[in-house]
C-alpha cells in the first residue's frame, strides 16, 4: 500500500522520487493504535521538513494520513514509514518554491524479537547526520559489503577511530561498571534513543572508540522497528547474548506508552 496525500499514489509520483530522490522520513511501529513516541516522529518530520524544504509541515495532517492507511490496513502492528517528498521539484532546478508532499508506505512488523546482530565496523560518516533524509546509497552499500563479509550488517566508525552509529540504527555500550554508554559523535538522535535516555538516568554520552570496545561488558542495537536488540560482535570483538542491563533496557522500552493516533 502506497499513497500520497491520503490517495493512491500516482506512478508520475513514484517515478519522481525515484528519479530526484530529495526527501526525508521517519518509521514507526504501529500497534494498538498507538506508536511509542509518535511526537517525536512529528518533531523530526517538522524539522527535517524545515532543513530540507524550508517550509513548515502540518503534523495532524501527516497523522490523518497514518491514520488513514494503518485503519485500512487492518488489525495487528505494522511498520509505517512517512516520505517527504515534492513531486513537482525536478533535479535540474531543486532552488524552486516546495510543496512538500506526504507518501504513507507499510510492511509488517515483526512479531519475533530478532537474534543477536553481528555488526562490521567501516569507516563512514554520514552526510547531513541530524536529518533522516532519503540518500541511502552509501549506507545501504555498506550493509551489503558487510552481509557478504558474513555479518548482518555496518557499524559506523568516524574520524578518529570513534565508532557513531549503524546503518538504520543507534549503537549504545554497557561498560564494566554496568552503565548505559552511548557514543559522543555526530549521528541521527534516534527516537528509540530518545526514550530510553528519558526513561534511564542512568545512561552517559562519551567518546567509544574501536579499541574501548574489548572492555565493553555488552552492547546493543536501537530502532523503532526492534526496540533494543543485542550485539553479539563487532568485527572480532565478540558479546554475550544476554545481558541484564540490556534486558532492563528492552523492558523500559516495553514499558513506554503508546502515543494514540
Amino acid at each position: 500500500m502506497v499513497t500520497v496525500n491520503g490517495a493512491p499514489a500516482p506512478s508520475a509520483y513514484l517515478q519522481s522520487l525515484a528519479l530526484a530522490n530529495y526527501g526525508h522520513f521517519t518509521t514507526m511501529r504501529v500497534e494498538n493504535g498507538g506508536v511509542r513516541g509518535l511526537s517525536l516522529h512529528l518533531d523530526r518530520l517538522r524539522r527535517d521538513c524545515r532543513a530540507v524544504f524550508g517550509t513548515d509541515l502540518d503534523p495532524a495532517r501527516v497523522v490523518a494520513y497514518v491514520r488513514q492507511a494503518v485503519g485500512e490496513h487492518g488489525p495487528g502492528p505494522v511498520m509505517v514509514r512517512v516520505t517527504v517528498f515534492d513531486p513537482h521539484l525536478d533535479m535540474l532546478d531543486l532552488g524552486a518554491q516546495a510543496d512538500p508532499h506526504v507518501m504513507v508506505t507499510l510492511r509488517p512488523a515483526g512479531v519475533t524479537a530478532p537474534p543477536p546482530l553481528r555488526a562490521k565496523p567501516c569507516a563512514f560518516s554520514r552526510d547531513t547526520a541530524a536529518v533522516k533524509h532519503v540518500g541511502l546509497f552509501s549506507q545501504f552499500r555498506l550493509r551489503r559489503e558487510a552481509q557478504l563479509a558474513g555479518f548482518d550488517d555496518a557499524l559506523f566508525v568516524g574520524p578518529g577511530g570513534c565508532v557513531s552509529e549503524g546503518v538504520t540504527w543507534n549503537v549504545g555500550f554497557v561498560d564494566a561498571a554496568g552503565r548505559v554508554v552511548w557514543p559522543e559523535a555526530d549521528v541521527l538522535p534516534g527516537v528509540t534513543l530518545q526514550l530510553l535516555r528519558a526513561a534511564d538516568a542512568g545512561t552517559l554520552t562519551a567518546p567509544v572508540a574501536v579499541g574501548d570496545l574489548p572492555r565493553m561488558r555488552a552492547a546493543f542495537a536501537t530502532n523503532a522497528s526492534v526496540g533494543v536488540r543485542a550485539i553479539s560482535a563487532i568485527g572480532e570483538v565478540t558479546f554475550p547474548e544476554e545481558d541484564e542491563v540490556v534486558g532492563r533496557l528492552r523492558e523500559l522500552y516495553a514499558g513506554v506508552p503508546l502515543e494514540s493516533l
